[in-house]
């Protein structure tokens, strides 16, 4: 930590474990990890058992990290694990690599998309689908490959329409989807 930072504020060069309640919570706007686990399962259903052996980290304001594993606290280095979720904005946003590792099993707001949906999703094209009748809000887009729902990534629903959020980098021609 800067020898200027207080342990009271976010140094955004550094990764800071989240506290694991509220409770404990030292850094004003933190999450805790209780805090992500329930935003997991209250939003995509997630079991919170799929988090076992995680540690989540904050690093910069509101992206948050998991790391399977056990390192020192605070750590300064540029990666750890895998950013998962924004937070510190009016709605959490959870990233592509999150929601396609850890939404395998979700029940919850989670949007079957057709191949020719799928394919223009993971293009990342927007598209009109009428037919969502839950939530709006950030979605877990999924297309049946191999037999089984498999998360291609986050979609944002709005009044009708289906946003690919995928980022341009990892934007494929699934040429198997049909």
């Amino acid at each position: 930590m800067s020898d200027d930072t207080a342990p009271d504020e976010n140094w955004g060069q550094q990764f800071d474990r989240l506290p694991p309640t509220a409770d404990d919570r030292v850094v004003e706007g933190r999450p805790s990890r209780e805090e992500v686990i329930d935003w997991w399962d209250e939003r995509f259903g997630v079991d919170p058992a799929v988090f076992d052996g995680y540690t989540f980290w904050e690093k910069g304001a509101g992206k948050i990290w998991a790391f399977h594993g056990e390192v020192v606290d605070p750590i300064e280095v540029e990666g750890l694990g895998m950013r998962i979720l924004r937070t510190r904005q009016r709605h959490w946003k959870p990233s592509t690599n999150a929601v396609q590792r850890f939404c395998g099993d979700a029940t919850k707001n989670v949007i079957e998309l057709s191949p020719g949906e799928a394919k223009a999703f993971v293009d990342g094209h927007d598209q009109q689908l009428d037919r969502w009748e839950g939530d709006w809000g950030y979605l877990t887009a999924a297309h049946e490959i191999a037999g089984e729902l498999e998360p291609l990534g986050v979609g944002l629903y709005l009044h009708g329409e289906l946003r690919s959020t995928v980022p341009k980098g990892r934007q494929e021609d699934l040429v198997k989807l049909d």
